[in-house]
């Protein structure tokens, strides 16, 4: 169904790396979500006024700021789409983020003065009319915001926007608060007992639980969150699908917003191999790669000497030597100078509670031992 809406409202909606496609996707959402949320207000607060419960008045100020979330959506991806200048040479994808966390702070305060608000409501214990009518009206706006919340988030997943993202997020919540104040006004129909107050409550929970969740998923790519292990692993099969690459390491991958991904990478080449075959073969690499995973890919060029028994020998005893210490420890730009110096970098997780100088001499000893003749020259890159 989503597939099918994206199609009649964007063209080319399945270029969903392109920023212009994307742009696009946000302006559905955000219009969308502004014509939903301003009705659903306009019924709430009507009903909330005539019923005086406080619960459906906070939900449909809730709707209220879910409309000016749409509108910051919007406005979010049109100057997420701008393009680089001098002072932002990748680009303004992130802004894309930042309209998520405006999103889920403007969910906090909502729920914070619907708390204060119910509080206040138990204190002064007015009582709440309803009806059936306000029953049915309420379900059928439950209906709407369940549409809401599903249509956002298939939109969401399909781009992988933290922007919609976080308004599915608020819409389905909205789901579970209106189904709360309905049950209380069921209660109070049925037996006459006026849980307006509480229901408030537990409204304003739902509604600052899910703030804090999307405010949660907007912060990590604006912080640099770690990227998905998957789609590292997905560069580095593709890389040593080439023959002539040897190794991969030191892979990075640096987010400024979607569709704007930059990997960088070091590939390992046989030493006697020329410089113009490596730069060839890794100009193509660069090209492919950047066009299977829609990224920007920079490839540094390691040489690495092959079929060197004293080379081999040491590299043999480190393995086992980094195996005793951590069997997740891994080395690599592993080489011998012509001045007898054992050059490598080893990878340590940040799980490993040793620290980078421990670490050194640990393996410093087991070298030295094995080849005293050698200096040791090594570099701990956390992963």
């Amino acid at each position: 169904m989503i597939d099918f809406i994206a199609r009649q409202f964007i063209k080319d909606s399945e270029n969903i790396n392109d920023v212009k496609v994307r742009t696009q996707y946000g302006y559905l959402s955000g219009g969308v979500g502004i014509a939903v949320n301003v009705l659903l207000c306009c019924v709430k607060m009507f009903i909330g006024y005539i019923s005086g419960s406080i619960a459906i008045i906070g939900d449909a100020v809730h709707n209220l700021a879910d409309a000016g979330a749409s509108v910051i959506t919007i406005f979010g991806y049109q100057l997420s789409a701008k393009p680089a200048d001098p002072e932002h040479p990748f680009g303004h994808g992130r802004i894309e983020y930042v309209a998520g966390l405006i999103i889920a702070a403007a969910i906090l305060i909502i729920g914070v003065e619907l708390m204060r608000s119910s509080v206040e409501k138990l204190l002064t214990a007015e009582p709440m009319e309803a009806s059936l009518e306000v029953v049915i009206i309420l379900t059928i706006s439950l209906a709407l915001q369940l549409l809401l919340g599903l249509f956002n988030r298939g939109l969401g997943e399909k781009i992988d926007s933290p922007a919609m993202l976080a308004a599915a997020t608020d819409s389905l919540s909205d789901c579970v608060a209106t189904f709360v104040v309905i049950l209380c006004l069921i209660v109070n129909l049925v037996m006459g007992l006026d849980y307006d107050g509480y229901a408030g409550i537990v409204v304003a929970l739902f509604i600052m639980h899910s703030g804090w969740g999307a405010a949660k998923d907007t912060l990590q790519p604006l912080l640099g969150q770690a990227p998905d292990p998957e789609f590292v692993r997905s560069i580095t099969r593709r890389v040593l699908e080439e023959p002539e690459i040897i190794g991969v390491h030191d892979v990075i991958v640096h987010n400024y917003g979607p569709g704007r991904i930059f990997v960088s990478l070091h590939a390992e080449v046989p030493a006697n191999m020329t410089l113009l075959d490596a730069h060839g073969i890794i100009d193509k690499l660069e090209q492919a790669i950047g066009d299977e995973f829609k990224v920007s890919m920079t490839v540094h060029i390691d040489p690495m000497v092959e079929n060197d028994p004293v080379q081999n020998e040491i590299k043999n005893k480190l393995y086992h030597v980094l195996a005793s210490i951590d069997p997740l420890f891994t080395f690599h730009d592993f080489h011998l100078t012509a001045s007898g110096c054992i050059v490598f970098d080893v990878a340590v997780p940040y799980s490993c509670k040793l620290g980078d100088e421990r670490v050194v001499c640990m393996i410093e000893e087991d070298i030295h031992q094995a080849y005293p003749q050698y200096q040791l020259k090594i570099r701990i890159d956390r992963l």
